[in-house]
């Protein structure tokens, strides 16, 4: 689990730096965060089921396609709200006796 929750932040800060490596070309970067916004939405759905995961691939989405938005790095704060910033219920431990 723990390598698999690593693996995850090693592909989102690769979708980070590719979508803002589109920032550094002129003219040309702009259409390219066209075809790089249905990509990573898909990329973000893949990495996190469920209804987070959804909500985050059209964030990522948006944030591809508004100018000057692609600074912000969302596949690595998707990944810090996953396995950091939310919190996961607490084992309980449940004693049982047996009579005897």
């Amino acid at each position: 689990m723990k390598n698999e929750k690593y693996k995850l932040l090693r592909k989102g800060i690769l979708y980070d730096l590719i979508g803002m490596s589109t920032m550094v070309i002129p003219l040309v970067g702009p259409f390219l965060d066209l075809l790089w916004a249905p990509v990573a939405s898909q990329k973000m759905r893949e990495m996190y089921k469920g209804p987070e995961g959804k909500v985050a691939s059209v964030l990522v989405f948006l944030e591809e396609i508004l100018p000057i938005t692609d600074v912000i790095p969302t596949f690595t704060l998707m990944w810090l709200y996953t396995f950091v910033w939310k919190k996961q219920p607490t084992p309980q431990t449940i004693e049982v006796r047996v009579n005897e």
